[in-house]
């Protein structure tokens, strides 16, 4: 897959694998704040679906938008897009802290909503996505690309899940992202009640993936810190963040996640992820695998057979998207469930809100 070195732009691309007819799942894009919104379009698109409209106040976000997606249409409102009963599901990239309104406005319109993470950042507008969600039969999903939009990372799971490396014990999640030229980054991105923390933001592709990989559906917080080591200019903004946490499989996690990644590396965040089972562990190099080559998608198996090494991109068959649209579609939630979605939320707020505050 293609991946640019800012985190702030990420936006991998696969094969494309339909599994609808053109035109049978329209959904529209809205609310541009975050370049992750392009990967979310990307992966729907390459499994069939058709992007029919775009919507941002911002008109030079949604010429930039309409330069990677030519044939989409531009919404002179949201309404405009709510209104129209052929679109299936709303993709949303919005600043953090409105993605759980705009999610139910979306749902309450008799559609699915498709968020960049983090879905929430507090536990309030959780509470009332959930209510909307039961109420309406919608469905609020959330774009964790650190696994969703991850080759070796899908694959670690099929291993996982099928006793490649027996009872899980724990996972260790790396999360480490560079920052930038300030300027380049949004207000909000700095601006603790718009972002949400740490933990909140970034640290909840970890959470997610603890419960994923270890098969917990609840787990809670034994600690958690934050800090502000290296950005004194913005004081609202947390570069360093840890949690340890304790699944209901018995299974334990520790997730680091930090804005230190130096201009040097190729990529924007040298992502590790090891898990630890009865019979063996894996490791996975998500974005650069520094002793080998730069090159990502590295996955390692180490079992009584011996050790396994794998550069998963393009060899396994990445087609998570593909299941996302029949999810959609059918309602069976093969691709994740809701549960896992709001539980993953849960957690990551959980912690944020537990975590003390480190002092430099």
């Amino acid at each position: 897959m293609a991946q640019k070195a800012d985190g702030m732009n990420y936006a991998p691309q696969g094969k494309s694998q339909p599994v609808v007819k053109p035109g049978e799942f329209v959904f529209a894009a809205a609310y541009l704040e975050h370049g992750h919104i392009y990967g979310q379009c990307n992966g729907l698109i390459e499994a069939g679906a058709t992007l029919k409209w775009v919507y941002d106040a911002d008109a030079k976000k949604v010429e930039a938008f309409q330069a990677k997606f030519p044939r989409v249409r531009v919404a002179q409102s949201f309404e405009e897009i709510l209104q129209d009963p052929m679109v299936k599901l709303v993709a949303a990239a919005a600043i953090p802290n409105v993605r759980g309104a705009i999610g139910c406005r979306v749902m309450e319109a008799g559609k699915d909503y498709f968020t960049d993470k983090t879905p929430f950042t507090t536990l309030d507008q959780l509470a009332k996505a959930q209510g909307v969600a039961a109420a309406t039969g919608r469905k609020y999903m959330v774009y964790f690309s650190e696994r969703l939009h991850v080759e070796c990372a899908m694959h670690a799971g099929e291993l996982v899940h099928g006793g490649a490396i027996g009872q899980v014990v724990q996972v260790l999640g790396l999360g480490p992202h560079r920052i930038g030229p300030k300027a380049g980054r949004p207000s909000w991105f700095y601006n603790r009640e718009q972002y949400g923390g740490i933990l909140c933001d970034i640290g909840s592709h970890q959470f997610e993936q603890f419960l994923y990989y270890s098969g917990s559906t609840d787990a809670t917080v034994a600690a958690a810190a934050v800090g502000n080591f290296a950005n004194a200019d913005t004081p609202e903004f947390e570069d360093f963040g840890e949690a340890s946490l304790v699944g209901n499989s018995g299974a334990s996690n520790y997730v680091r996640v930090d804005w230190f990644t130096p201009p040097g590396l190729s990529t924007w965040g040298d992502g590790r992820l090891v898990i630890l089972g009865t019979k063996g562990y894996i490791e996975l190099r998500k974005y650069v695998d520094v002793a080998r080559d730069k090159a990502g998608d590295q996955l390692y198996l180490v079992d009584d057979k011996g050790e396994q090494h794998l550069s998963v991109a393009g060899q396994v068959g990445f087609r998570f998207f593909g299941e996302f649209i029949l999810d959609c579609l059918n309602r069976t939630e093969v691709a994740m469930s809701q549960a896992h979605a709001f539980k993953a939320a849960e957690l990551c707020l959980k912690a944020q809100a537990a975590a003390r505050r480190l002092t430099p």
